[in-house]
């Protein structure tokens, strides 16, 4: 399947933050829970169609917190995949009626590749849906048990094939540093990758996050914990492999081929207003922040009764300016001094050009015309760099 022209357009620089808003439907269904994931989700698909219709009450209450236009639809979980044909468009038919979606608009959807038979991928070509975000994770049957992903390799590798008779816009996920995978195995896990011809890939580091299977299992001794250095390791080899193989590391965790950068993501981490949907989805419209009530039943009932299951902050000029450094210095776009002197004076900018100096003389950070960027020895270590020229207050 073709991918219209307008799809490829290469993303050379960070969106301006004019034109049209992105939305994030959250899908809180699962076969089964993945050791390691933390995501709001049920096992149970008994309430798919009350929250079906919940989404859709969700959008038309609160269809005005951003723009009428919308320029990506992101279905995430969650299982997307495991929408019926006759679910996914009541959706779409709800998303139609309340807001335009501009022609060329990027529409993804999360799916495991167990889901993907050529009876749903048929489903989902001929639907609005243009991309899909595949959850492979590993090409291995023993890092996919211990992470108890419900697909073995098998399927991993069939699905892409197939699902690339159907779209060519198609990301990955894989994860990286997983306890007892080899440097050699990390490797032959992206050969693998590479050699299917998907034109982006989204990879990861395995987090221990509290309250999981994973956290439980380690501190029993029944899986081994997690080794940084490993992980950081596999990050620097992901770095080699992508690059070696035409992939632009946009943002810390994503490669993408020219052209195929995720329009959704990159509006995230480029501060575009976002409006969040379904039980525990968080929404940005500039000034303030909102997340739902990360509950099904509880928001079923909410939204039932006219009401909107969320908590909103308003976010302060130092939050709004920890947030950009943070999210700027995981790009390739990096922190533009500009902006931060615009936007939020010169005593920030000063302060960030002060904490800075130490990173750039050591050689983990770069100055590159008007903006600070991550080096490549420094990328593994963004979140903490971009820490170190967070401020607790300036106001």
């Amino acid at each position: 399947m073709q991918v219209p022209q307008e799809n490829k357009e290469l993303l050379v620089a960070p969106p301006s933050g004019a034109g049209g808003h992105s939305l994030y439907i959250h899908i809180p269904f699962c076969k089964q829970a993945c050791h390691y994931c933390d995501f709001h989700f049920s096992t149970s698909v008994k309430k798919k169609p009350q929250l079906v219709d919940a989404l859709c009450s969700e959008i038309k209450l609160r269809k005005t917190e951003i723009g009428n236009t919308l320029e990506t639809v992101y279905f995430g979980g969650g299982t997307p995949s495991l929408l019926t044909a006759e679910e996914l468009k009541q959706i779409f038919d709800c998303i139609n009626e309340h807001f335009k979606v501009v022609a060329d608009a990027e529409i993804t959807l999360e799916a495991n590749p167990d889901d993907l038979n050529e009876d749903v991928l048929k489903m989902l070509a001929a639907s609005p849906v243009n991309r899909l975000s595949i959850g492979v994770q590993s090409f291995y049957n023993e890092d996919l048990k211990l992470m108890n992903r419900a697909h073995n390799s098998g399927e991993a590798l069939q699905s892409i094939k197939l699902a690339l008779t159907y779209f060519e816009n198609i990301s990955i996920d894989l994860i990286y540093g997983i306890p007892g995978v080899s440097n050699l195995r990390w490797r032959e896990n992206l050969k693998i990758a590479l050699k299917l011809g998907v034109p982006h890939i989204s990879s990861y580091a395995l987090t221990v996050e509290p309250n999981t299977a994973l956290k439980k299992f380690i501190e029993k001794g029944v899986i081994k914990p997690v080794d940084d250095e490993v992980a950081q390791q596999h990050y620097k080899i992901l770095l080699d492999v992508m690059e070696a193989n035409g992939f632009e590391n946009y943002e810390f965790s994503n490669f993408g081929k020219p052209g195929f950068y995720s329009r959704n993501n990159t509006a995230y981490w480029t501060q575009k207003p976002y409006l969040g949907i379904g039980p525990s989805a968080h929404s940005y419209d500039g000034d303030t922040r909102s997340w739902n009530v990360a509950n099904n039943t509880m928001y079923i009932k909410k939204i039932e009764a006219g009401k909107l299951p969320l908590e909103r902050e308003t976010l302060s000029t130092t939050d709004k300016y920890n947030e950009y450094v943070m999210t700027g210095l995981r790009t390739q776009w990096g922190v533009s001094l500009q902006h931060v002197e615009n936007e939020f004076g010169k005593k920030y900018l000063e302060y960030l050009l002060m904490q800075a100096r130490q990173h750039l003389v050591d050689g983990f950070l770069f100055r590159e015309s008007d903006s600070i960027k991550v080096t490549k020895k420094g990328k593994f270590l963004s979140d903490g760099l971009a820490s170190d020229l967070f401020l607790v207050n300036l106001e």
